[in-house]
């Protein structure tokens, strides 16, 4: 074969890559157009029927010389990259996606700004035991100008016969704390039938990673205009997350705030893993502000200070950890929450560490 006949091949090759370009892009438009009918309707976009049905008859029209199973297996890269462009489409239309919403929302919680840009401290027992407890700690934090104050008066616990929480109980003792020392409280809630005491008595309420999937508890706190804390599950991937997060905003609920608080891993020294990762990533795919719990994600209560740099150096909005006058007597979670002292050493030395924003101390941030 002359150069000249290898030129005409290579010319005749070129030639062919662009048509194959030119079809796969039209290809791919009406895919998306297929799309867009699909998400009208409320149909999956993934179809296995259909997608077998192409598969054969790649099979039936094939003449060669690819093996049957090499261009199969070609096509089905792309349709998986066809699926995954109609999914982008569905991210643009999701009202939480910062394609929908390019610029940040900031949620007020009783005069604190949530994604602001200056960072916070969210603080308080796991579970309000009494109302002597609830005072000592608000108290401290009040001092250290901490003005976001978090408490569990329903405690869903793995066992049936741990402390479960004081229930309305509870609410009542936070509202007693945050009217006294003037600091906006955040409290659990664990069914739908709870949400109307709940607006009473919390400035925000939170949906803790056990109930991150519970449908029904999610569009019920969507429906007020209450703030809303959304925990991440147990073992949610982070699209899981986000479209959790679509339920409580779809129903009218602008003011969401989401926290990493750990995964279940198989690792064994931590409580959970903190996915530190998932802090840029929800602020990058998401409008809302972004929070980390410290304390739920490691477990343990000396590893409270580095993981709250992690996650502030990271960007996160605000870190939530547990204190209690106490903790050695504690009715849930000993072992992870700080004592006065604690505390103290650990903001302190956030403060230090000049985390925050241009290194500026304020009254309303860590």
């Amino acid at each position: 074969m002359s150069n000249e006949e290898l030129e005409q091949l290579r010319a005749s090759l070129d030639e062919k890559n662009k048509d194959l370009l030119k079809l796969i892009n039209e290809r791919a438009e009406i895919v998306q157009k297929i799309g867009n009918v699909k998400s009208k309707s409320g149909t999956k976009r993934y179809d296995p029927v259909r997608e077998r049905r192409m598969l054969d008859l790649i099979a039936d029209e094939n003449e060669g010389p690819f093996e049957t199973s090499t261009l199969q297996h070609l096509f089905k890269q792309i349709f998986k990259a066809s699926l995954e462009l109609m999914g982008d489409d569905e991210q643009k239309a999701l009202l939480v996606s910062r394609k929908k919403h390019p610029d940040n929302t900031v949620v007020d919680v009783k005069g604190e700004k949530i994604g602001d840009g200056l960072q916070r401290l969210i603080a308080g027992p796991c579970s309000v035991e009494s109302e002597e407890q609830v005072f000592a700690v608000a108290e401290a934090l009040k001092k250290r100008g901490v003005n976001l104050l978090r408490g569990g008066a329903y405690k869903p616990r793995s066992s049936p016969y741990d402390f479960q929480g004081l229930g309305v109980e509870g609410l009542e003792i936070l509202k007693k704390a945050g009217d006294r020392y003037d600091m906006a409280v955040i409290s659990e809630i664990v069914t739908p039938t709870d949400v109307e005491k709940a607006v009473d008595y919390l400035d925000v309420i939170q949906i803790g990673a056990r109930n991150m999937q519970n449908f029904e508890l999610l569009k019920e706190v969507g429906s007020t205009k209450k703030p809303i804390l959304l925990k991440r599950g147990l073992s949610a991937s982070i699209s899981e997350f986000i479209h959790a997060a679509e339920y409580v905003m779809s129903r009218g609920n602008t003011n969401l705030m989401l926290c990493e608080r750990g995964i279940r891993t198989y690792e064994t020294a931590t409580r959970n893993t903190l996915d530190i990762s998932a802090v840029p990533i929800l602020k990058q795919e998401t409008h809302l502000p972004v929070l980390a719990d410290v304390t739920h994600s490691t477990g343990r209560r000396d590893l409270l200070l580095p993981a709250a740099k992690a996650a502030l150096a990271i960007g996160a909005d605000a870190v939530m950890a547990e204190v209690h006058p106490d903790p050695a007597v504690a009715l849930s979670d000993s072992a992870q929450q700080m004592d006065i002292e604690q505390f103290n050493t650990f903001i302190s030395t956030l403060r230090d560490a000049q985390l925050l924003k241009d290194g500026v101390e304020d009254k309303t941030t860590l």
